[in-house]
């Protein structure tokens, strides 16, 4: 009998199956928030205030919100390959057709269709992944996928930078307006491949033999959540999905606070000219992606999530404050600031998924993952609306970065105060084994 080696045979899986997945994580948050590099020309252009580019910024979280579970629950019908694959190719359309904005209301009316064409890919990506990689292999796997949410980040805003500038004014149109027609293009070709080239069961690779595929099957069967298949209904009424979802909230504030104003606040900071901008807002980025990938191999390592989610919080939330000291005085410092809370928020997600997946099955997988990020994204149209609104009142986005670093803080006490007996009921559970159940893999 042959036998195989887990690393081994977990590292051929990654190697295999989170390239794609990545590079279309890394297109979907480029696309999301390239905006806030357009932002400054595009407003200045267009006459738009703070507060209504914060406003549109924020409405694509809106769209995501109303269809990502729908989104997610066909995904689980139809297959990942398809879905996925519609998914990309229909953002990637959308996000390109903002070249042609021209007004408040056709900026608001894109952004809310891209949070509609875009509702589902991540959570349908987790939901995907969660087939490839049992419970105990998921912090490690997700702390390397989500290095593609930073690097877009770190290419993106030099690569956006040379754009704004190197295409501004080329056949009488803005660079903001080449920047999300060209940055739209790369989507919709690898939706494209993904349409034919994503393999969705491992039963049926030619790259796993065939012990490897028996151990994979019995791994991820040994680890999968017992006492049957969660009804969907449960998800909805679970106290424990609501306290997870208020701390996935927390987390998404400070993210795309940071994401949709980044441009922004490293320009208050003395830095001039899109490209060094763009430049200057990759070191956050790579701050992130040693800190996301430490994280995620120490939370595996130790077999422990809540104290290393809220040790994340806590960075973030010194990152935070570090802006708040250098105010506009002090660029080095502000830079760390930036770097911190950028590090700190980025080394959540791939932990906090890693637990919420172990709890379901089937259907309600689909289902709880969509719940927790749709309703969680939400802060996503809060933080951009919030500070722009500041920023307009007063002239300085530092009351919205005090909000954010205390919504951090928030996050921290939620995810200590999180039980480890919590879990979500399941068909064939009885009311006394609902009671003694504990998670093995909880946070």
């Amino acid at each position: 009998m042959t036998t195989v080696n887990d690393d081994k045979l977990f590292r051929k899986v990654m190697l295999r199956v989170l390239p794609l997945a990545m590079l279309g994580f890394f297109l979907s948050y480029l696309d999301r928030v390239n905006i806030g590099y357009a932002q400054e020309t595009m407003s200045a252009d267009l006459g738009f205030s703070y507060a209504v580019y914060g406003l549109g910024a924020g409405l694509f979280f809106v769209g995501y919100f109303i269809f990502e579970i729908p989104s997610n629950l066909i995904l689980a019908k139809v297959g990942a390959r398809k879905w996925i694959a519609r998914i990309m190719i229909s953002w990637g359309i959308i996000s390109g057709l903002m070249f042609f904005v021209n007004s408040e209301w056709m900026f608001y009316a894109l952004r809310f269709i891209l949070g509609v064409a875009e509702a589902g890919f991540i959570p349908g990506i987790l939901f995907y992944m969660a087939s490839w990689f049992p419970p105990s292999r998921r912090g490690r796997a997700w702390g390397i996928f989500y290095i593609a949410l930073a690097s877009s980040g770190l290419i993106g805003g030099p690569v956006s930078g040379v754009i704004l500038a190197g295409m501004d004014g080329v056949a009488g149109h803005a660079g903001w307006q080449w920047l999300f027609f060209i940055e739209a293009i790369p989507t919709v070709v690898l939706g494209v491949v993904i349409l034919f080239a994503l393999q969705e069961d491992f039963r049926t690779v030619k790259w796993l033999n065939g012990a490897e595929k028996d151990r994979l099957g019995a791994l991820l069967a040994a680890e999968a959540p017992s006492g049957g298949h969660t009804p969907l209904r449960e998800v909805f009424k679970s106290k424990l999905i609501w306290m997870l979802t208020a701390v996935y909230f927390s987390y998404n504030f400070a993210l795309y606070g940071i994401s949709f104003w980044l441009p922004n606040l490293v320009g208050e900071l003395g830095f001039a000219g899109p490209i060094a901008i763009g430049f200057i807002s990759a070191i956050p980025s790579l701050a992130a992606i040693v800190s996301m990938v430490t994280f995620g191999f120490l939370s595996d390592r130790v077999g422990e999530r809540k104290k290393f989610i809220a040790a994340a919080f806590v960075l973030s939330a010194l990152g935070f404050a570090l802006c708040i000291v250098a105010g506009t005085d002090n660029p080095i410092l502000g830079v760390i600031g930036l770097s911190l809370a950028n590090a700190g928020a980025l080394s959540i997600p791939a932990i906090f998924w890693s637990f919420q997946t172990s709890m379901l099955a089937g259907t309600a997988l689909a289902g709880g993952i969509a719940l927790i990020n749709s309703t969680g994204n939400l802060a996503g149209f809060a933080a951009p609306y919030l500070i722009g609104a500041v920023k307009d009142s007063l002239g300085s986005a530092t009351v919205a970065l005090y909000v954010t670093g205390a919504i951090m803080l928030v996050g921290a006490v939620l995810v200590l105060t999180i039980k480890r007996s919590g879990r979500v009921p399941r068909e064939g559970d009885a009311p006394a084994e609902m009671r003694k159940v504990a998670e093995q893999n909880s946070i």
